[in-house]
């Protein structure tokens, strides 16, 4: 187990050091009453002397006193398992917030860097896997070395030789339990990790079903699926068996310890050392004290496997962060100017992409982007929007530096709109205020208007007030884009970034769209991507990338008169 793992369920614990007190107390509370009552069981037998001798008055004595001391163990243990329960889960809900506020602030280059459903798996399975261990540790481990500590008080108050037997043969169950503990750690820490990968998986297939059915990938994902599954089979069971041996092997040692008790307690009474009474007391402390160790050896097991899941959500948080905002910040005067000074970036060291690029744009002109796959122009959108920091070089936006400034001033100025598209569960209505959520009803309408949505969603079942289901439901890729647009038409920032933003809408439809986008981008500065060259004909500026630079650089007919690289891709589009 990691120091630095437990040392992070400390830090969390701390928090609630109040209730550990009371949890404590009440735990300290229901063993003493539980071991006070072999006590007043072994007077129970000494009152009993013989045949027609037995002590009646004493005895109800007796009596009483048990059923007070097992009433009270009862609602102590309640009490305490209320407060365990409270301390654990909040504990995980701390962790869990942490984990998705961290998630928040970490770079788009850490989140690219794993699949998302590995990133679900850490925040969802794995934090529930460690609220259970911590759970039953709360509610076991406490108890557990309360007992036993308390059992060796009550057996040295009876006997000292039967005690120093109990404590020579204990460090057996304990390093039985440690051995098998330190080796089943790591498997259960492989067993975590390869859940996550099946979590990943099923994510990744099942988001995307349609293309797995439509290239009849069906029989290689189950294939796929069921090497995972085998793989996690094996890891878990090979856990579960080497876990699952410290219950047997430390009941061994506990019968060992039961053994010796009997032994040396029998030829005590035969030397009137002790009485019968204090000899069945001794024989119940020998299985309140071996019962612990049992409980104790499935705590650690489970403590096992719940610190190799709170391990992998520790990793999550302990990761850097995006480097912070400056303070003080500049102000940011978006007033729709561009500039980009010999930036370099990559976003693998060794692998080059975009190289001294330089740019300079004026307030209010349209600026298209074109180029073959992977030449760098949705990087360039990314760094525009500070999603990455360059390597090197800088970039202005109305003269002042982006990291000088604030992401959240510098992202309010653009307006975007994806070729992916992303809706939230939520109404229409939320889905479109969601960049300017105090707008008016009319404005919402406005927009929808604008971008050619109102229709569609006036015939939705509820109109604006209609709930959509996660990234939409079933509205249509199309439908889900005019959203995006109608949502990005209601803020009206300075600067707009269209990255293949009509890809999904027909032609059509399209027409319509070109003509809003055009009254949207007037008096705006606008960074088009585009595939379809058709769509940036009206660009005041068309920058023609390859491998990361700037090969061309005119407007629609400059460059088609110049019969370049543009010329041949444009021409490939609409020759005859």
């Amino acid at each position: 187990m990691s120091w630095f793992v437990l040392k992070q369920v400390f830090s969390y614990l701390k928090k609630y050091w109040f209730l550990l007190l009371f949890s404590f107390l009440f735990a300290a509370i229901t063993v003493a009453l539980t071991l006070y009552v072999p006590v007043l069981t072994g007077q129970a037998v000494d009152a009993v002397i013989g045949p027609g001798q037995v002590n009646f008055s004493a005895l109800q004595a007796v009596l009483f006193r048990i059923v007070v001391c097992v009433g009270g163990t009862a609602l102590g243990q309640w009490l305490m398992n209320v407060i365990n329960n409270r301390i654990a889960y909040r504990v995980v809900q701390d962790v869990r917030d942490k984990a998705f506020r961290h998630l928040q602030v970490l770079p788009l280059k850490y989140v690219d860097s794993y699949s998302y459903g590995e990133t679900v798996s850490r925040i969802i399975t794995d934090v529930d896997q460690f609220a259970e261990g911590l759970l039953l540790g709360f509610s076991q481990l406490f108890t557990g070395v309360a007992t036993i500590l308390g059992t060796l008080g009550f057996m040295l108050s009876i006997h000292l030789g039967i005690t120093a037997v109990v404590v020579l043969v204990t460090p057996v169950s304990f390093l039985v339990a440690s051995f098998i503990a330190r080796r089943t750690y790591s498997m259960f820490q492989l067993q975590s990790e390869t859940r996550g990968e099946q979590t990943a998986f099923v994510e990744e297939y099942v988001g995307n079903q349609q293309v797995v059915q439509a290239f009849s990938r069906e029989r290689k994902a189950l294939e796929q699926f069921d090497e995972i599954n085998r793989r996690l089979e094996k890891c878990s069971l090979n856990a579960t068996f080497f876990s699952s041996l410290t219950n047997p092997c430390t009941r061994f040692v506990n019968s060992l310890v039961y053994t010796g008790v009997g032994l040396v307690g029998a030829f005590a009474v035969i030397r009137g050392a002790i009485s019968v009474g204090q000899l069945s007391c001794l024989l119940s402390y020998a299985n309140q004290y071996t019962k612990p160790f049992n409980e104790i050896s499935g705590v650690v097991t489970e403590l096992q496997n719940a610190f190799a899941c709170a391990a992998r959500v520790f990793d999550l948080i302990e990761q850097p962060a995006q480097s912070p905002d400056p303070d003080p910040a500049m102000s940011l005067n978006a007033d729709g100017s561009v500039k980009i000074e010999h930036v370099c970036f990559s976003y693998v060291p060794d692998k080059k992409l975009i190289e001294d690029f330089n740019l300079s744009v004026r307030p209010g002109q349209r600026v298209a982007i074109v180029g073959p796959t992977g030449c760098g122009k949705t990087t360039l959108i990314n760094l525009l929007m500070r999603f990455y920091d360059v390597n090197s070089g800088e970039i202005f936006v109305g003269g002042t530096e982006i990291r000088m400034a604030t992401r959240s001033a510098l992202r309010a100025s653009y307006g975007m709109v994806l070729q992916d598209t992303w809706l939230k569960n939520g109404t229409v209505r939320e889905n479109l205020s969601m960049g300017k959520p105090d707008a008016t009803d009319e404005e919402i309408r406005a927009a929808a208007r604008a971008s050619y949505a109102d229709s569609f969603i006036r015939r939705l079942p509820q109109g604006y007030d209609t709930v959509l289901s996660e990234d939409g439901g079933s509205l249509s890729q199309g439908q889900k884009q005019l959203l995006c647009i109608a949502r990005v038409m209601l803020c009206l920032p300075p600067m707009l970034i269209l990255d293949e933003a009509t890809s999904s809408i027909d032609t059509r439809t399209e027409i319509k769209i070109q003509q809003a986008f055009a009254k949207m981008m007037e008096g705006r500065t606008s960074f088009i991507v585009a595939h379809r060259l058709s769509t940036i004909r009206e660009a005041d500026v068309i920058l023609v990338m390859k491998d990361g630079k700037i090969i061309e650089k005119g407007n629609h007919e400059t460059l088609l008169a110049a019969g370049g690289f543009y010329a041949g891709l444009y021409n490939s589009q609409f020759a005859t």
